[in-house]
């Protein structure tokens, strides 16, 4: 399973800025914006008691890819753009970046969150008196949380002391094999659940509060915070590097910090296993005796409820008292490497460089090794679809969304129009609000006999960059191709 999150990487988690976390989240995710468009493929990742018009198989990893992140912050917020090159190559430390522009924008809990969901395998089908699927998928939660006032220290050396607000990174990357069964109890009720196998791969959760930094000279004095961080891994092994500090107060001492960009992994294999299952139903008032009502349909899910117990792994904790610090340095555009010739190095270097900055900042050491128990992030979904009377093919739906994730919890509503104007082609358009702001998306899909093509976005990307880069972190898009068979009816 080469995609999951490689151990080098899932370890520096612990230091990974926005500008990683907004990066990284470059593959599928649940459409929302398809909810209640009938025979969209995925819906039952959404809601287990859908089902499908058709069987189909997906194409193998073709038949479910996108882009999707959200947040309030963004690339927009962290990187500015050249004026001689019009690229988004300048960092908000730059010097030509002032501070009130680098700040501008920012809020007092800077948040982004990522779900990361690659479908390998993927296959619907009717058969024991309903709609079965068997899904082999790989997920990745990726969350960060960034004080203001952190990024107001990296940024203006002005201040002579800062307190700090809650600074956390949370991962986990795991795959899981489902499987899922849904049926028409009776005319009105339709119920569904998934069983889902889960195979741990890395798992890393870091949270610190109430660290302080003063300026005493050249550098910075660090009071230690509370700390709440643990990487879990198969074979996982820290290696440490030695920090010379010049500050008169600890001039010729040499203390050590994890190296995170060194850490390794010794044999590796599967980190963890684990349960979980999906819940779901569907009410539909056809056969209401008020007439105001059959048009409506009701539904409700809770999905990735349960659990990864995690053979092994490390706590990491922060030295106490006051530490030194350097304080956070501009990573410089190279023009051209030691041979003269032109380079100009990528966001990655850049993040990774900032990266060890921020690892010398929180100035983490291995603690204890143990293993311990993970729960996923559920989500709560209900929904609200209500068909126009003298025009079913058109109908209105209301769908409200809560993930259950601590620090990285959100909410979101979104109302949409849906059309169905051929037995083979629905789709509609969207507009939804929440933690993370106000967003419009779409969704097309076409499912004649012996084929699926659906394409859609839950937010439609803004400004980018030159090469494409999308700088808000709501951005989304969806596309996926599967075989499908069946005639195209409502079920």
């Amino acid at each position: 399973m080469k995609h999951i999150i490689h151990p080098k990487r899932a370890t520096r988690l612990l230091a990974m800025t926005v500008m990683m976390a907004a990066a990284a989240a470059a593959t599928a995710q649940t459409l929302n914006s398809a909810y209640f468009t009938e025979d969209f493929k995925y819906r039952h990742n959404l809601n287990p008691a859908f089902g499908n018009d058709q069987g189909y198989v997906a194409l193998p990893v073709l038949g479910n890819i996108g882009l999707k992140m959200q947040g309030n912050i963004g690339l927009q917020d962290l990187l500015f753009q050249n004026p001689a090159t019009g690229k988004y190559d300048r960092t908000f430390m730059h010097p030509d970046v002032s501070v009130a522009d680098a700040l501008d924008g920012l809020a007092d809990n800077n948040r982004i969150v990522a779900d990361i969901d690659l479908t390998l395998l993927s296959a619907g089908f009717r058969a024991f008196g309903g709609y079965n699927t068997i899904e082999l998928n790989e997920k990745t939660t990726l969350g960060v949380m960034l004080p203001y006032n952190l990024l107001e220290f990296a940024k203006n050396t002005g201040n002579k002391n800062y307190e700090f607000g809650d600074i956390g990174v949370r991962a986990m990357s795991y795959a899981e094999l489902a499987m899922g069964h849904s049926r028409q109890l009776n005319d009105d009720l339709r119920i569904g659940a998934k069983v889902k196998l889960l195979f741990g791969a890395a798992q890393a959760n870091a949270r610190i509060s109430g660290m302080r930094a003063q300026l005493t000279g050249d550098e910075w004095l660090v009071s230690s915070g509370t700390v709440d961080a643990n990487i879990n891994m198969k074979g996982i092994k820290l290696k440490n590097k030695t920090i010379d500090y010049k500050n008169d107060a600890y001039r010729g001492t040499n203390t050590q910090t994890i190296d995170f960009g060194e850490t390794d992994v010794d044999g590796g294999g599967l980190g963890g296993f684990g349960l979980g299952m999906d819940l779901g139903a569907v009410y539909d008032f056809k056969n209401s005796s008020n007439k105001a009502l059959r048009p409506l349909k009701v539904s409700a899910a809770l999905t990735d409820l349960g659990f990864i117990s995690w053979s092994e792994g490390v706590q990491l904790v922060q030295r106490k008292g006051t530490f030194a610090f350097n304080g956070f340095h501009e990573v410089p555009v190279k023009k051209e490497d030691e041979n003269g010739r032109p380079y100009t190095n990528t966001i990655d270097d850049q993040a990774d460089s900032y990266a060890d900055q921020f690892s010398d900042f929180i100035a983490l050491s291995e603690g204890d090794r143990k293993g311990q128990t993970t729960g996923l992030a559920a989500t709560a979904t209900i929904g609200a679809e209500y068909a126009l009377p003298a025009y079913e093919k058109l109908s209105f739906g209301l769908m409200g969304q809560h993930r259950f994730y601590g620090d990285y919890s959100w909410t979101e509503a979104r109302l949409s129009a849906n059309w169905a104007p051929l037995k083979w082609l629905d789709g509609g358009m969207s507009l939804a609000a929440g933690t993370f702001g106000v967003s419009a998306g779409w969704v097309l899909n076409i499912h004649p006999r012996g084929f699926n093509l659906f394409l859609g976005m839950d937010h439609i990307l803004g400004k980018q960059s030159k090469e494409g880069i999308p700088l808000s972190s709501n951005a989304s898009f969806s596309i996926g191709m599967n075989i499908a068979w069946g005639k195209a009816k409502k079920i």
